[in-house]
């Protein structure tokens, strides 16, 4: 026997169409035309009838197949990372943090993985932990893509190399992706996609196949790309981008 889907409807609730406006889905007149249209579902079921009350709180709603954030104070950021910054949000020796990047914000918030101080570039940040946990565990298999520059010439095999997997000092390691994407005299720059983030994972992963890196920067996790994002600067993520960051990881 079939397991029933439980009824969404919350009669202690607000009505799905002022939810989806709020969280800046479309007007309530548009949200009502989505629901309408079966394009809108809640908890796993596909809701068509107008007026269905929902706990904002708790309800898993979805558009088109994307998962939309409603929970009330829900946070999402890109950042760009400046070098001599540490991936965290406070530190006993006073040295400079996310949080100093971050002074008119007054949330809690989780950083999506970490990048050393010496590397540069996106990093999430959040008060949605278990979206958090998802992105930065490499079970989940979220990409993330670096863009190096390198000293020396790759060999020509190395993107198969890189993909095929490399013998670290802690275990083996493969790239989801390899590239050259420019070169003058004796640098190079270089793309590399991983799925994991053991520590200093893309430094030594390089330096191992004889590319030692002169700089780092991280371009892009999963969806979300850095873009013209100025260092030292953040944005919010938009609906979409937090949507497929919620597919990625199976929410």
């Amino acid at each position: 026997m079939s397991q029933r889907t439980p009824d969404p409807h919350d009669p202690g609730g607000v009505r799905l169409q002022k939810v989806l406006a709020a969280a800046g889905v479309a007007s309530r007149r548009a949200s009502e035309d989505l629901i309408a249209a079966g394009r809108v579902t809640v908890d796993g079921r596909k809701v068509t009838e107008q007026g269905l009350r929902v706990d904002p709180e708790t309800a898993v709603i979805h558009v088109d197949g994307l998962r939309v954030s409603v929970a009330s104070g829900r946070t999402y950021l890109a950042l760009n990372k400046p070098p001599g910054v540490l991936s965290a949000m406070s530190d006993p020796e006073g040295r400079r943090t996310l949080a100093d990047l971050l002074p008119d914000r007054e949330e809690r918030l989780f950083h999506v993985g970490r990048l050393d101080a010496d590397t540069e570039g996106l990093i999430l940040l959040t008060n949605d932990g278990e979206l958090a946990h998802r992105l930065a565990h490499p079970s989940y298999g979220v990409r993330k893509t670096y863009l190096a520059e390198v000293q020396g010439r790759p060999a020509r095999d190395l993107s198969k190399r890189l993909t095929e997997g490399v013998e670290l000092e802690d275990g083996p390691v493969k790239a989801d992706g390899f590239r050259v994407v420019g070169q003058a005299a004796d640098r190079v720059m270089v793309e590399v996609v991983l799925h994991e983030g053991r520590k200093h994972v893309v430094r030594r992963l390089l330096a191992e196949v004889g590319l030692p890196v002169l700089r780092l920067v991280r371009t892009r996790i999963g969806p979300v790309v850095l873009g013209d994002l100025r260092p030292g600067r953040y944005r919010e993520l938009g609906r979409v981008e937090v949507g497929r960051l919620y597919a990625d990881v199976g929410l």
